[in-house]
């Protein structure tokens, strides 16, 4: 058996030998390099250090490669004829680079912020981390990985540590290209301005002096309200200025602020249509991962700070994160200008069925769609599934891998697309696996697992309408990420597969249409089940669209509905078909993946943005009969505590035995019980 240290100098000899090509980057700049966590061991991995900087790109706009990306040959191009951008990164690396387990952990940050740590590692959120702590129980070092992060987002507001990417502005015949532009924006409390992008720290594509005077301004409670055109004279902007601290990758699109006489009222939508100009070149976004990863993996030049490191290559990304990772699949774009692939393995999760509006004129990429907020973007477009599938309105066959495969099967990665029980309410999440028309499972390609977390919301900690019906879900699916993580680097070196997919079917009757009936969740007292569900809209943005990227009819026209369905319930409203961690599987309440709005938010009765429910059992069988409460009591499915502990721990060991989870977590999860 190899050691860590003989396959490093062997992989080093093998990058080193003449005739192989290496990454291209225009410059990589170290401005940053410290030892991380106290310079603590991490088991065989060792010490590990943090390694920040700007790594600047210049691609060849007319390579097949970078075909894909819309705009691109409209950027200004340097002396070479190449493009060029910017993009910070951040690398968490063993010291000694022979210490590395050989493979590089990508993760595509959300909206600038580091999320894997707190996703594996079980600790804090943090955008610089630093100390111990940060690197709560080391998991991910623990296994020897070199952990990468880069900046690909263009809209980015410097500040906070988000990392930031500085994208091309695309122009026409050297002159501002202008374009039509559609903004929603909503609180949750009033407020006396909003940004246009709705979220803060995000800049947003300026209105032109005509767009600004010309453009409409509507507000509706709830998106299938007519929208109600507010008066020019009782609105305005206030543009912000861009800074930026530091020696990072500059932002490029500046804060507004959206005003309105009286101050916005929670729960209702605010959307402006307008002109703007100067549309960046979002889709480098997707090139500078690429070309960071290739150049970390194959280059090794002395620039290259973990040369010879690395064999092999996962992504993982969280929510909006997930379906860049789709997205870069779909658009075929892993592997590089020199032909090599980039990611061995990708790992979408709670990515729902979703692509993004991530590679358009004008693009967004923040932006999503929502049952009540954030509306008729092209992020829910088909294809939705890995595997081919007809879309019911234009009647095209398409999938997520339709185009890598057709080039060129060995650059399929390794997938394993990971969703919690909200993504079925919120984001679609059933037409991962279901034609578009909901009538079928789909066929699952032999590189793809698929594995539905039950009674589990978007985030563990994700509460962002703070009156909502019932208790946000606190279900932390952590324990299965970590095992699957393990089980997708196996399967890479050729090792055993992962567990078989786990998911609701229509075949098996636990997917099922989302209406009280078709779900038999019970009549829990004082609990409202949904009566509305986000669903993709097939649309209509222009003639230019699907072939150029280019929006042309804002709000577009709405052809007609995909069909998305949930999982059945059981008795006690808990998922069927599902995998279930212990705390669901043996439970002391309802865990759902919906939860709705209260009263004092606005919009009440619609679903609650990516909230899930816990609805506590009755303690006693007294308390259930005073409450005519249907489901079991507490006391009268246990009797006691030991009999819980009991079932709870079978329950851990039963995942331990199918690899969903690690023996560490399972012990952890009992200790929390004592």
């Amino acid at each position: 058996m190899k050691t860590r240290t003989t396959t490093f100098w062997i992989a080093l000899l093998v990058c080193a030998l003449p005739g192989l090509a290496q990454a291209e980057l225009a410059s990589f700049e170290i401005h940053r390099r410290e030892p991380f966590a106290d310079g603590i061991s991490f088991g065989d991995a060792g010490a590990y250090e943090k390694i920040i900087g700007v790594a600047r790109f210049a691609v060849d706009p007319a390579d097949a490669a970078n075909r894909a990306i819309v705009d691109l040959d409209k950027a200004p191009r340097n002396a070479q004829g190449k493009v060029e951008f910017e993009s910070d990164f951040y690398i968490l690396a063993p010291r000694d680079p022979r210490k590395s387990n050989g493979a590089l952990f990508y993760e595509v940050n959300n909206r600038g912020l580091k999320l894997c740590l707190r996703a594996f590692n079980d600790g804090p959120q943090s955008n610089d981390p630093t100390t111990p702590a940060d690197a709560g129980d080391g998991f991910l070092f623990r296994r020897g990985y070199t952990v990468v992060w880069c900046g690909w987002i263009g809209e980015l507001v410097p500040g906070d540590g988000r990392l930031l990417l500085r994208p091309p502005v695309a122009t026409q015949n050297g002159k501002p290209i202008r374009g039509i532009v559609r903004y929603e924006t909503t609180a949750n409390a009033p407020a006396e301005s909003l940004p246009l992008a709705r979220r803060e720290g995000l800049g947003s594509f300026s209105p032109t002096e005509r767009g600004e005077k010309e453009g409409v301004l509507t507000w509706r409670m709830r998106e299938t309200d007519p929208r109600v055109m507010i008066p020019r004279e009782q609105w305005s902007l206030q543009r912000g200025v861009l800074t930026n601290a530091g020696r990072s990758a500059p932002g490029t699109l500046a804060p507004i602020r959206l005003r309105v006489a009286g101050g916005f009222r929670p729960g209702y939508l605010y959307e402006l249509v307008c002109e703007a100009e100067g549309p960046t070149v979002q889709g480098t976004g997707y090139l500078a991962v690429r070309d960071l990863v290739s150049f970390l993996r194959y280059d090794a030049g002395e620039r290259n700070p973990v040369r010879g490191a690395i064999q092999r290559a996962y992504a993982f990304g969280i929510s909006q994160s997930g379906r860049f990772l789709r997205n870069l699949l779909y658009l075929d774009l892993n592997s590089d200008e020199r032909n090599r692939k980039v990611f061995d393995g990708l790992m979408p999760n709670v990515s729902g069925a979703g692509l993004g509006f991530f590679n358009h004129r004008f693009a967004q990429p923040s932006r999503y769609n929502a049952q009540h907020e954030e509306h008729l973007y092209p992020c829910d477009l088909f294809p939705f599934a890995y595997g081919d599938d007809t879309d019911p309105f234009s009647e095209r066959t398409d999938s997520i891998q339709r185009r890598t495969a057709a080039r060129d099967a060995k650059f399929l990665p390794k997938i394993l697309h990971i969703q919690n029980a909200s993504e079925y309410w919120h984001r679609s999440g059933s037409l991962v696996h279901t034609d578009a028309r909901g009538a079928a499972d789909a066929a699952i390609p032999p590189n793809v697992r698929i594995y539905t977390i039950g009674g589990a919301q978007h985030g563990h900690t994700h509460n962002p309408v703070k009156d909502a019906d019932n208790a946000p879900n606190p279900i932390n699916p952590q324990p299965f990420l970590k095992a699957l993580l393990d089980a997708l680097d196996a399967w890479v070196q050729n090792g055993p597969t992962p567990p078989p997919s786990v998911y609701p079917r229509i075949d098996q009757g636990t997917l099922v249409p989302p209406d009280l009936k078709s779900a038999g969740f019970p009549a829990i007292p004082g609990v409202r089940y949904p009566q509305v569900i986000q669903r993709p809209h097939a649309l209509n943005f222009g003639p230019d669209f699907a072939s150029k990227g280019i929006i042309s009819i804002e709000p577009p026209h709405i052809l007609g509905n995909y069909v998305v369905l949930v999982p059945k319930s059981d008795a006690d409203g808990n998922d069927l078909g599902t995998l279930l961690l212990p705390d669901v599987s043996v439970p002391l309440a309802t865990y759902t993946g919906w939860n709705l709005r209260g009263p004092s938010v606005g919009a009440e009765g619609m679903l609650a943005e990516l909230m899930g429910s816990m609805i506590p059992f009755p303690r006693t069988r007294g308390e259930r009969e005073a409450r005519g409460d249907p489901r079991r009591s507490i006391e009268e499915r246990y009797g006691t505590s030991d009999e819980y502990r009991k079932r709870y721990a079978a329950a851990c060991e039963k995942l331990v035995s199918q690899r969903f989870m690690l023996r560490e977590d399972a012990e952890r999860l009992m200790t929390k019980l004592k």
